[in-house]
């Protein structure tokens, strides 16, 4: 299997609440490339997905496996380039209807971050890492 990672499709409830939350809430754009099934965003490199959430379990031959609302194990991050541009991060989502999980706070592996969940509990993490630097396109740049 090739190292990289393409497309993170997050399984919503109410696709026309979630095309709202991440466009018109926290500014991304849709690609055309979508249709009234399935939203496209280009989000830094990676294409940020969202589909209906039964859809997608159906598409993956889960069923309904997993309730809606219960924690995946998984959360989305961005990092960003200042512990204030965490703050303006956390505070833009919460504007835009995210609850916020965490506030911004210096963590124990020396950088700042806090954590909110979108309107179906996607779990973001929003980050300033001093180890991880950033390039001109806001890109991590791992050691």
């Amino acid at each position: 299997m090739d190292q990289r990672l393409n497309v993170v499709t997050l399984g919503v409830a109410d696709l026309a609440r979630s095309r709202r939350f991440y466009l018109d809430g926290l500014g991304f754009r849709a690609s055309p490339a979508g249709n009234e099934h399935v939203t496209f965003i280009d989000a830094g490199g990676v294409v940020l997905a969202l589909f209906g959430r039964e859809a997608l379990a159906d598409d993956a031959n889960l069923g309904a496996r997993r309730k809606a609302g219960e924690f995946g194990g998984i959360t989305l991050a961005q990092n960003v380039a200042s512990k204030a541009a965490v703050e303006r991060a956390l505070a833009d989502a919460v504007a835009a209807g995210a609850t916020l999980l965490k506030p911004a706070q210096d963590v124990f592996w020396g950088g700042y971050s806090g954590y909110f969940a979108d309107p179906d509990g996607h779990i973001w993490e929003v980050a300033w890492n001093p180890f991880f630097p950033l390039d001109a396109r806001g890109q991590v740049q791992l050691p």
